[in-house]
């Protein structure tokens, strides 16, 4: 593990559901073709460990996403995903869309 931190900017990327999501954070994030797709194993693979490389070798994941689409106001599943992040080592940032 190294002291760095992965960044995967997502800004720009239409992300409209959970699927969009995981398509768009597949290669960033190193995701084998195995990996679940749902917020159980999201929750295993930043959390845990062990599913992804390249998210193991970085201490810290930060999530860019703008505040559109699925993270436009407050839909359940975004909400649920977000919490997947604790907020120290995994952290979910939103940026408004000018």
């Amino acid at each position: 593990m190294t002291d760095s931190g992965l960044v995967v900017d997502l800004r720009g990327h239409r992300i409209e559901t959970l699927d969009d999501f995981w398509d768009a954070v597949a290669e960033p994030c190193g995701l084998p073709g195995w990996f679940g797709r749902n917020l159980d194993a999201w929750a295993d693979t930043i959390h845990s460990r062990g599913i992804s490389d390249v998210i193991d070798r970085h201490r810290t994941l930060t999530v860019h996403v703008d505040r559109t689409g699925l993270f436009a106001g407050n839909r359940p599943d975004a909400q649920a995903l977000a919490d997947t992040f604790d907020g120290e080592h995994n952290h979910l940032i939103t940026h408004t869309v000018a």
